[in-house]
């Protein structure tokens, strides 16, 4: 790979104007009383603050944000329907912790099974949803494990989809906060779940346990988890201004603990930083020769939004390097990766996102094909 100069305009790669009258301050991250903790910038997926972000946890009741990901999942692509109905089995009714009430003697539709599952931490609706997709809690397990690793969480392992005490269940805040963010980008329609307050079954009330919905009319999610091993731990997202950030805190002292750390750290995310937009997905930042193509030229981009997320003033800072593979020779498929865009603040780099085509290009004629040969034999551009 090597960088091709003549289209590295200004114009071409040139980053968006922005200003920011507050000058640069970025303290420390705050102190947290808890084992381990992540906060991320949603839409950049930047780490904002982190400790002990790959030390191994127990996720207690956060298990069930990866039962909710593969219950959504089933849902499009229409293996569960919202208005089906699903029996308790005896397994799922005895199973002990936090529960929906289910009553073994009448069935409950899916949609009352997930925000049993959401709002109340039903260990009983878990079981069942984990049931009626996979056939038991322990091929459902193997499942939240397989999705675990497509989704990058390398150093995660479920035994069952509730998140009872299994030494050979665990997890680290890291990729808790990788789950939290594809729940959110892939189930967007669901997402509004996390903020129901309370909920009603079987003629019982009972309230969200994210304490942050409300005293915070920013917090608009996610979930609560306890055991006695465990500690306290909650995944909360915040979102103001346009801007998105999840933490993930666990083993803290009571439920006011785990609310109140996550407040700071969510806090810090929005007040200290700025996560402007880059480039739009799918539209060209530039154009690149290909050779032996039906077309002279491909427009290149991303395959979605590029965000940055740094310092308050910082932005302005920014710079941005585009590297391309040359000489680039067709066929080109949509979406093939033909380069990459380096983002760098005051010299360093802050990341890196892959540069791909924008449409296809089929091979050209002979005669065309033919021209192009001679030209990259001598070198001609």
């Amino acid at each position: 790979m090597k960088t091709f100069t003549s289209i590295l305009t200004a114009a071409a790669i040139a980053l968006p104007s922005v200003s920011f009258a507050s000058a640069a301050f970025l303290p420390p991250a705050p102190e947290i009383a808890g084992k381990a903790y992540y906060l991320t910038d949603f839409n950049s997926g930047q780490v904002l603050a982190e400790r002990d972000p790959d030390s191994r946890v127990e996720p207690a009741s956060l298990t069930k944000l990866m039962t909710a990901y593969l219950t959504f999942k089933a849902l499009k692509e229409k293996r569960l329907t919202l208005e089906q109905t699903l029996t308790v089995s005896q397994k799922g009714w005895k199973t002990e912790g936090s529960r929906m009430f289910l009553d073994p003697k009448v069935p409950a539709k899916v949609d009352d099974l997930i925000k049993g599952m959401i709002v109340q931490s039903g260990n009983d609706a878990c079981v069942t949803l984990a049931e009626a997709i996979a056939g038991s809690e322990e091929v459902f397990a193997q499942v939240m494990t397989q999705q675990a690793q497509k989704l990058g969480m390398k150093n995660t392992q479920f035994r069952n989809a509730t998140g009872l005490p299994n030494p050979e269940h665990y997890t680290t805040v890291h990729d808790l906060g990788i789950l939290a963010g594809a729940l959110i980008r892939d189930f967007p329609e669901f997402y509004p779940i996390y903020s129901i307050k309370s909920f009603t079954y079987n003629n019982i009330k009972q309230p969200n346990r994210n304490l942050l919905l409300y005293r915070d009319p920013n917090v608009d999610g996610m979930k609560t988890g306890y055991t006695d091993s465990a500690g306290y731990n909650m995944i909360t997202t915040s979102h103001r201004d346009g801007r998105r950030v999840i933490s993930v805190v666990v083993g803290t002292a009571s439920p006011e603990a785990r609310a109140v750390e996550s407040s700071k750290l969510l806090n810090y995310g929005l007040q200290f930083y700025d996560t402007p937009k880059l480039y739009s997905g799918a539209k060209p930042v530039s154009e690149l020769p290909i050779y032996k193509g039906a077309t002279k030229t491909v427009s290149v981009g991303f395959a979605s939004d590029v965000y940055a997320t740094v310092a308050k003033g910082q932005a302005a800072k920014l710079k941005a390097d585009l590297t391309t593979m040359q000489p680039l020779i067709a066929p080109v498929k949509a979406g093939q990766v033909v380069g990459k865009l380096v983002v760098s603040l005051d010299g360093k780099p802050l990341f890196e996102r892959p540069v791909v085509a924008l449409k296809a290009v089929e091979e050209g004629g002979f005669f065309s094909r033919l021209w192009d040969s001679i030209k990259l034999m001598l070198g001609w551009k």
